[in-house]
């Protein structure tokens, strides 16, 4: 069983900074694609950041030069530093993998998602 666990939310200022993590563990045979997802309340979920096995990385262009997403293989964790934040940022953030798993089978996983919350 693979699961997701985020951490790194939580209530910051507008210009301040916050570093998400989400962490997989589990039967990881291998983990492609990772991404940041975030949704405020009655928006849609959207696409925050991604980054790829190989390192490429796509931004939304709301938070392209504010954000970056970075991942380290060793831990199967993906970072997302935040920085410039503003009120818009505030949403629930979810973290997603693509895993495949020891019985390779692959599938997407999602973290329990982490609030923040970015004051004026």
């Amino acid at each position: 069983q693979v699961q997701l666990v985020e951490s790194g939310g939580g209530l910051v200022q507008a210009g301040g900074s916050l570093r998400l993590s989400c962490a997989a563990s589990g039967s990881i045979f291998s983990i492609n694609n990772m991404a940041w997802y975030r949704q405020a309340p009655g928006k849609q979920r959207e696409l925050v950041a991604a980054i790829s096995s190989g390192g490429s990385t796509n931004y939304a262009d709301s938070v392209k030069g504010r954000f970056t997403i970075s991942r380290d293989n060793a831990k199967n964790t993906v970072y997302l530093q935040m920085n410039t934040l503003k009120p818009e940022d505030t949403a629930v953030y979810y973290c997603n993998a693509h895993i495949v798993n020891t019985w390779s089978i692959s599938a997407d996983y999602w973290g329990q998602g982490t609030q923040v919350t970015v004051s004026s």
